[in-house]
């Protein structure tokens, strides 16, 4: 893409508004709480301890806005008090000449650090930047500066407050996010009716996860229909393409198929009336035309055999469960532990979660991080913004610094996509809120009422778009500024003209010293398929040790390989909207090459997936040979993963081997579904491997070169036990030796 058409859609982007309001209570009860901190403290302390407090109140109400499944009262307290140091600091360092330029560097360092925990904290982060920069203008004693700090952090306890005793819609996050996990599975099933090897989208999943993460009170507050159905769904989608899928589930063709077809457009149903009460807290409704529950998984109708009528057996019996849940309020049923959901998951407290976010942010402090790089990307446009400021002489001289701040993200698309809306918003709030104040003069209570009416109409616009959000801020924050003395028109000039110097540095930093994302691709690809390996070694070493306790093993597996497959998916996101070519940081891989090696991953994936639907109970007969297969598939992903980051040729030569030691084995093993099973999986992890081998060469070699090459030893003489690696384990020889 060139740099034009970059820019020209990530201005696009910018300025696009959707047709979307933030929930009006919710905007509404944020208003509020600023009003509840600005209007006493303007009565009691004065027009610049009146600004601290409602700078702080604001921030914090706006860190209650992000996506966070975190009780909303903790952010607030979180924010504020942040907000309260940076405001303590930022005073007595301006007391002391030179020292105020090196904290803002310091801490604006630091708040670009922040995202190594999350976008939520991010955000919050770099908020108290600004907040830094508003507020503290003046030197003052440290009394005062104390003061300054606590109407700070007052601001976010106001908040906390007046979120617990007006509570609105508490537990809707957690309904909508477990209702689109069973409507993506809805999808997903009648994706599966055309597409038999459709792939599911992970992300609802995730964020259903996120969402079940519950402190002990939460827990035992919560909605009964919202407890064990997560674990219900994750169950529903390995049988669902177990089931669809032609190598383990129905015939591609003939009466099986069209059985097939109606269970699913059955179980679609189901899912939907069951994302529907989940989302209303109604009872399960089935509409009239919805083919009968009952249908899933009976035997009415042709006949599916083997491992198809068991996938559909479970698949009834599982949807049944569900809608028992939601219809009973049955003690028994709710708390009924559901295997494979991954037990209770517990939200630890701010004091643990505090040594997990310092080591979040300790694996970034090293120069290759894309965090690492935003942050001192960061410190860097903010002090040059602030320091060109003061140098220019202007009194307003923060707006500059300020703007860079917001500006700035760790990706291009949304630093520039942010850059432009800020811009232009900040124009327009500027130039409405300075007509305002020119004509009708306003007094202080009336500047203080306006300012509060701005807030509420940028908490509502949060989902209309940053444009309109950045108008409404900077109408609240010039309304607010307008408290102190000054010329407005004047002022409203240097705002303006601030906002474009500091924007302008902000992108063209980013352009001189840009972290595109097209380069990490590699990086990303290959963390992807060691999880993957992980993944489906986990699942196929089940098969030999049935009575092994190996759930919590290929649960851990299955959420690594999701995560690394969601950052590749957001890199690829990003790297479509960066201008110029990049390389894809493997030596000699092309962006094409990427794009089908990421497919053939995602079939490795999906191999595990089948195998995992069919997962032995613990009386089953064990599979011979499976846990060795397991093992070597395991070592062998991890060995090429770290063989496409160095460069090295990608073999799995040695998973070729392991293959053919199976099939020996299967061959002298009990005719049944487990064995029937194994080597189907195994074959469609094969094939996905030989397609990942074709995708990095770039040519499509001969399967007979392939073939006779691996039984000599493929991968292990042609680098990839060689040299070490990820996962490298000396002296591990072919399956099922030492």
């Amino acid at each position: 893409m060139s740099w034009f058409a970059a820019l020209r859609d990530t201005a696009r982007t910018g300025l696009t508004l959707d047709r979307a309001l933030t929930d009006p209570k919710r905007a509404v009860r944020g208003a509020v709480a600023v009003a509840l901190v600005l209007f006493p403290t303007l009565a009691l302390g004065g027009v610049a301890l009146a600004t601290s407090a409602a700078m702080g109140a604001f921030i914090a109400g706006s860190a209650t806005f992000q996506r966070s499944f975190r009780p909303r009262a903790s952010l607030a307290v979180a924010a504020g008090a942040g907000l309260g140091i940076s405001t303590f600091l930022g005073y007595l360092a301006a007391g002391v000449p030179g020292l105020f330029p090196v904290l803002l560097a310091v801490w604006a360092f630091g708040a670009g650090l922040a995202w190594a925990i999350g976008p939520t904290a991010g955000v919050v982060a770099t908020n108290t930047v600004s907040v830094m920069l508003i507020v503290v203008q003046l030197p003052v004693s440290t009394v005062t500066a104390l003061g300054h700090g606590l109407v700070a952090a007052l601001g976010g306890v106001a908040q906390a407050t007046v979120i617990t005793v007006w509570p609105i819609g508490s537990w809707t996050a957690q309904r909508e996010a477990l209702a689109d996990t069973y409507a993506e599975l809805a999808d997903y099933a009648r994706r599966l009716r055309q597409d038999p090897t459709a792939h599911v989208d992970p992300e609802p999943f995730m964020t259903a996860r996120h969402a079940a993460a519950l402190t002990p009170w939460q827990d035992r507050h919560r909605p009964p229909e919202l407890r064990g159905l997560r674990g219900i769904a994750e169950r529903i989608r390995p049988t669902l393409a177990a089931l669809a899928d032609p190598k383990v589930g129905a015939p591609e063709e003939g009466p099986g198929r069209d059985r097939a077809r109606e269970v699913l457009a059955a179980a679609a149903e189901v899912m939907d009336a069951l994302a529907r009460a989940i989302r209303t807290g109604d009872p399960v409704r089935l509409p009239r035309s919805a083919p009968s529950l009952t249908l899933v998984g009976s035997d009415d109708g042709p006949r599916l055999q083997g491992a198809a009528r068991r996938s559909a057996r479970r698949l009834g019996g599982l949807l049944r469960k569900a809608a028992d849940t939601l219809d009973r309020n049955d003690e028994d049923t709710i708390t009924t532990p559901v295997v494979g959901a991954g037990g209770a998951l517990r939200k630890p407290t701010i004091a643990r979660m505090l040594p997990v976010a310092a080591r979040a942010v300790r694996r970034q402090l090293h120069p290759r991080s894309a965090i690492f790089q935003h942050a001192v990307r960061l410190a860097g446009v903010v002090t040059v913004s602030y320091l060109l400021a003061r140098l220019a002489g202007f009194h307003h001289g923060y707006w500059a610094p300020m703007t860079a701040a917001m500006v700035m993200r760790p990706d291009f698309a949304q630093t520039y996509s942010r850059g432009v809306a800020r811009l232009a918003g900040t124009v327009v709030g500027v130039a409405v809120s300075t007509l305002v104040v020119q004509l009708a003069h306003p007094g202080q209570w009336v500047l203080a009422a306006l300012a509060v009416i701005c807030i509420g109409g940028s908490y509502l616009a949060f989902r209309t778009g940053y444009a309109l959000t950045t108008v409404g801020i900077s109408t609240y924050v010039v309304f607010l500024l307008g408290l102190q003395e000054g010329n407005p028109l004047v002022t409203a000039f240097e705002r303006v003209g601030l906002t474009l110097l500091g924007g302008s540095i902000a992108l063209v930093t980013y352009a001189l010293f840009p972290t595109w994302q097209t380069a990490r691709l590699g990086e990303r690809l290959a963390e992807w398929l060691a999880a993957a390996g992980r993944y489906a070694a986990a699942v196929i070493a089940c098969y030999e040790e049935p009575a092994a306790p190996r759930g919590r093993v290929v649960r851990s597996a299955l959420l690594d390989s999701r995560e690394a497959r969601s950052e590749l998916f957001q890199a690829m996101q990003r790297a479509d909207a960066e201008p110029g070519r990049h390389e894809s940081g493997l030596a000699g891989v092309s962006r094409r090459q990427i794009d089908r090696a990421r497919a053939a991953v995602g079939a490795l994936g999906r191999a595990a997936v089948l195998l995992e639907a069919h997962l032995p109970a613990g009386d089953a007969e064990p599979v011979p040979g499976a846990g060795a297969y397991a093992e070597e598939l395991r070592l062998t992903t991890a060995l090429a993963a770290g063989a496409m980051l160095t460069g090295r040729t990608v073999e799995f030569g040695a998973v070729r081997d392991a293959q053919v030691w199976l099939e020996e084995g299967l061959a002298g093993a009990p005719a049944g579904v487990q064995r029937d099973v194994v080597r189907a999986g195994t074959r469609l992890v094969g094939q996905a491997l030989r397609d990942l081998e074709r995708a990095l060469r770039g040519s499509s070699v001969g399967e007979g070169s392939r073939e006779g090459g691996s039984r000599e030893g493929g991968s292990r003489e042609g680098g990839s036990r060689e040299g070490g690696g990820p996962g490298a384990a000396p002296g591990v020889g072919a399956p099922g030796a030492g």
